[in-house]
C-alpha cells in the first residue's frame, strides 16, 4: 500500500506530524500528547539512529488511517512513555482521562519480550516466549478492542522499519508476527494490514522465497498484466450489456499476494510456474442485490468452477467479512472473482476499524471471541496452541435443524459442532445425522451441512477424541473433564499402591488420608513419586509408633526399589520379573499409563483404558509406574522434493541440523512426477514431532510427519 511506502521512508518528526495530521487534524488533547511524547522521549533514538519519538507518532498514524478516535491517536502517541521512560500512568489519567490512561495502561501490560530474555536454545521455548507474548495481547484488550489495533499498528511500524536490525532480530520479529499479530488482524477483519504484516513477514523470514516469488512476478508481470487487463475489459462489457451503468461499479484487478502465493505453494506441493490462479479481480457494487446480478452475469460468460463459490453475503465471516468468492476459466487461465459492495469493500479492508472510521451500519464485527479466549488453566502452550487455531483458520458454515448457523474452523468434526451449541450438548453427544445420514460424532463437515445431534442422559466424552476436534472450545470442555476422570482415577490407583505396598486392605488407608486431610491431594501418590515415599513414610510412622500395628506386619520391608524393563520404571518392594503390555490398549511412549500385579509380572494399561478401569475399580494390586527418560523417538517423513541436484543433500543438511539422526531413507523418483515423494525414519531425543515439522516445512513440502515410537518397541 502506498499509505505504507510513504511511512516507511519517514525520517524527521516534522514530516511524521505532517503526516498525522493530513489524515486527522490535530485536536488540543491530541496536541498535548504529541508534546509529552517528545518531551518523555526526548534524547531518545531507534537503531536507525532517528529520534525515536518518529515511531509513535507513526503508530498515531496507522491509528488514525483505521479511523481511530482523539484517545486512542492519544494511546498511540503515549504507548511507550509508561515502560520507557520515566512517565507514570497516573500522570496519564490525570491529564488525559480514563478513556486513554486505560488503553496506555493496556499497552504497558503487553511487555514487550526484550532481546535479553528472547529464548535461544529450544523451539519449545521460543513456542512458549511468543505464546506469553500473544496470551499478554489477548488478555489486556478483553475488555477494549481498541488495544488490539493500536497493538498490530505498533508491530507494522515496527515491520516497516525493520532494515535497522541485525538479520537475526529480523528473523524472529518476522516470525512472531507471522503466528501473533498476523492472526490477530485476520480476526479483526483488517485485511489490509494482515496482507502487509504477512508480507513484510514473508520478505524477511523466508527471504528466499520471497524472492523466488517476486523475480517469477517480475519476469511474467506483463503477460500476467495484459491477462488480467482483457479478463477486467471483458467483465466491464458484460456487465455494461446487462443493465449496470458505468459509474455503478467497479473492478480491480490485482495479482495474488507473495506470501498467500507461497502458502498455496505448500499446500499443494507445487512450483509457481505450475499456479494456475495468479490473478484475481474484485467486482465492486452498490447494493447486495447487484452482487448476485453480477455473479449470474459472470457465470453466463465464463465456465466457473462450481466448487470454488463461496457465497458469505448471505452467511458472512464472524469478522463481518462480506463477499461472493467463485473462480472462472477465461482463455485458459484461471481468474479469482470476489464480488462486494462498497460498504462491504470498506468492512473487508479495515474490519472492525470500518466502524469507527466510516460509521457504517450493516453486519457489525462480533468481538466476543476476546471474551472466549481464557481457556482456563492451560499452560502457556496449550493456550497458544488453542488460540493460533481459532484466530487463524479458513471457517466453513454449517447450519443447526432449524437454520442457525455457526462458524466452524476448516476440518471441524461434529463434536465442534455440538460444543459450539452448548458444552451440556457437546459433553452428553453421543451420534448425529449430518444432512439427515447418521455419522460418527468424529465425521468431518464441510460448509453447508445441516447437523443434528443425539444426546444420552449420561456424559459420553471419550478423552481419546481431543486431538480429533478441532475448536479450543472443544478442546478446552473436554480436557477438563479428561484431568478431572484421571485426578479419580490417580486417586484410586493411590490406594490400590499403598494397599499392594502394606499388604492391607483399603479401610486402613482411608482413615489415614482422612485423619491427616489428605483427601485432595492423595491421587498424586500414584504419579509423584516423592510425594508417594513421603506417604508411605508417614503410615508407617503412625501405625508403628501410634498403634504398634507395622510390628505386626508379615514383609520384611516396604522401601521402595527401582526395577527397569526397557523404557519402564517400576517402584516396588515386591519381587517383580517382568513387565509386559496387556493387548486391550495401545499405549504409546509418554502416555499416562498403570500397573497391574498379577503374580510377578506387571501388566502394563493406558490410564484410561476400560479393562484397567475395572481392575482399578475393583482394587487390585499396582505398582508405582512412570517411563523411563533415556530413550529415542524416532519419527517416520515423507516429504515432496523437487527433482533436481542438490535438493536432497538440502533436504537432509536441515534435519541433521536439528539433531535429528537418519535412520533410513527411501526416494521415489519418475521421469514423469514433478515432486518426487521421499521418505525417511530419523531418531532424536526429542518426542516433539510437531517441532521438527514447524521446522522443516518452511523450506520443504512436507507431506506426512508421523511417530513410530510405539510403548511396545522397548528401547
Amino acid at each position: 500500500m502506498e499509505f505504507f511506502t510513504t511511512l516507511s521512508k519517514i525520517n524527521s518528526i516534522d514530516s511524521a506530524l505532517s503526516q498525522l495530521y493530513s489524515i486527522k487534524p490535530p485536536t488540543t488533547k491530541v496536541t498535548q500528547a504529541v508534546e509529552d511524547a517528545q518531551k518523555f522521549h526526548d534524547g531518545q533514538l531507534r537503531r536507525s539512529g532517528i529520534p525515536y519519538v518518529i515511531h509513535p507518532i507513526c503508530v498515531a498514524c496507522i491509528v488514525a488511517y483505521y479511523g481511530g478516535d482523539e484517545s486512542m491517536i492519544c494511546a498511540s502517541l503515549l504507548h511507550d512513555v509508561v515502560e520507557d521512560t520515566l512517565c507514570e500512568i497516573g500522570y496519564v489519567y490525570e491529564k488525559y482521562g480514563e478513556s486513554v490512561g486505560k488503553l496506555v495502561d493496556a499497552l504497558t501490560k503487553i511487555v514487550q519480550i526484550r532481546d535479553g530474555e528472547l529464548p535461544s536454545a529450544t523451539s519449545n521455548e521460543k513456542l512458549a516466549a511468543q505464546a506469553l507474548s500473544f496470551r499478554k495481547i489477548l488478555l489486556a484488550s478483553v475488555d477494549d478492542a481498541r488495544v488490539l489495533i493500536i497493538k498490530i499498528s505498533d508491530r507494522m511500524h515496527n515491520m516497516l522499519t525493520l532494515d535497522a536490525l541485525s538479520t537475526k532480530k529480523q528473523m524472529r520479529i518476522a516470525e512472531e508476527t507471522l503466528v501473533v499479530y498476523a492472526p490477530i488482524a485476520h480476526r479483526l477483519g483488517i485485511s489490509s494490514l494482515k496482507n502487509e504484516l504477512e508480507d513484510k513477514s514473508f520478505y524477511y523470514y523466508y527471504s528466499g522465497e520471497y524472492n523466488k516469488i517476486q523475480n517469477y512476478i517480475n519476469n511474467e508481470s506483463q503477460n500476467l498484466r495484459l491477462k488480467l487487463n482483457h479478463f477486467k475489459n471483458k467483465i466491464e462489457t458484460f456487465l455494461l450489456g446487462n443493465g449496470f451503468l458505468r459509474n455503478s461499479f467497479e473492478i480491480h484487478g490485482r495479482l495474488k499476494r507473495p506470501y498467500s502465493i507461497y502458502l498455496k505453494m505448500q499446500r499443494k506441493g507445487i512450483g509457481i510456474d505450475e499456479m494456475l490462479d495468479l490473478l484475481a479481480t474484485r467486482v465492486i457494487v452498490k447494493t447486495p442485490l447487484d452482487c448476485y446480478r453480477a455473479l449470474g452475469i459472470i457465470h453466463l460468460n465464463f465456465k466457473p468452477i462450481p466448487s470454488r463459490l463461496k457465497d458469505y453475503i448471505a452467511l458472512p465471516k464472524e469478522n463481518a467479512y462480506q463477499t461472493i468468492h467463485t473462480t472462472v476459466f477465461d482463455d485458459g487461465a484461471i481468474f479469482e472473482v470476489q464480488i462486494r459492495t462498497f460498504d462491504m469493500h470498506k468492512i473487508a479492508e479495515f474490519g472492525v476499524a470500518a466502524h469507527w472510521k466510516y460509521k457504517s451500519g450493516g453486519i457489525a464485527p462480533n468481538t466476543e471471541w476476546l471474551k472466549n479466549m481464557q481457556y482456563g488453566d492451560n499452560s502457556i502452550e496449550e493456550f497458544y496452541e488453542l488460540a493460533k487455531n481459532d484466530l487463524y483458520n479458513e471457517d466453513i458454515i454449517v447450519f443447526s435443524p432449524n437454520g442457525k448457523t455457526f462458524n466452524l474452523p476448516f476440518g471441524s468434526v461434529v463434536l465442534d459442532f455440538a460444543y459450539a451449541v452448548h458444552s451440556e450438548l457437546g459433553n452428553k453427544a453421543k451420534m448425529a445425522y449430518v444432512n439427515h445420514q447418521p455419522v460418527s460424532l468424529l465425521q468431518k463437515l464441510k460448509s453447508g451441512d445441516i447437523v443434528h445431534i443425539v444426546t444420552s442422559e449420561q456424559a459420553q466424552t471419550r478423552c481419546t477424541w481431543i486431538d480429533s476436534v478441532k475448536t479450543s472450545k472443544a478442546k478446552a470442555h473436554m480436557r477438563t473433564i479428561c484431568n478431572n476422570k484421571i485426578k479419580e482415577i490417580d486417586r484410586k490407583v493411590a490406594f490400590n499402591i499403598l494397599s499392594t505396598i502394606f499388604e492391607k486392605e483399603h479401610v486402613m488407608f482411608y482413615e489415614f488420608v482422612k485423619n491427616n486431610n489428605l483427601d485432595g491431594c492423595i491421587y498424586r501418590a500414584a504419579t509423584d513419586l516423592v510425594f508417594l515415599k513421603d506417604i508411605k513414610n508417614r503410615i508407617k510412622k503412625e501405625y508403628n509408633i501410634d498403634n504398634n500395628f507395622f510390628a505386626m506386619l508379615r514383609f520384611k520391608t516396604i522401601k521402595l526399589s527401582p526395577l527397569q524393563f526397557d523404557n519402564l520404571l517400576i517402584y516396588t518392594n515386591r519381587n517383580i520379573n517382568e513387565a509386559l503390555f496387556d493387548s486391550c490398549c495401545h499405549p504409546k511412549y509418554g502416555d499416562s499409563i498403570v500397573a497391574i500385579k498379577k503374580g510377578q509380572k506387571a501388566i502394563v494399561h493406558h490410564k484410561l483404558c476400560e479393562s484397567a478401569n475395572q481392575e482399578i475399580n475393583n482394587g487390585d494390586n499396582q505398582l508405582f509406574i512412570k517411563w523411563t527418560k533415556n530413550v529415542k523417538y524416532r519419527f517416520r517423513i515423507i516429504a515432496k522434493l523437487e527433482d533436481k541436484r542438490g535438493t536432497m543433500a538440502t533436504f537432509l543438511n536441515a534435519i541433521a541440523k536439528h539433531q535429528y539422526n537418519v535412520i533410513s531413507i527411501s526416494y521415489d523418483s519418475h521421469k514423469n512426477t514433478f515432486s518426487p515423494l521421499c521418505e525417511l525414519i530419523v531418531e532424536s531425543d526429542s518426542r516433539d514431532g510437531k517441532f521438527l515439522y514447524d521446522v522443516i516445512k518452511k523450506k520443504f513440502n512436507i507431506v506426512e510427519i508421523s511417530s513410530l515410537k510405539d510403548a511396545y518397541q522397548g528401547s
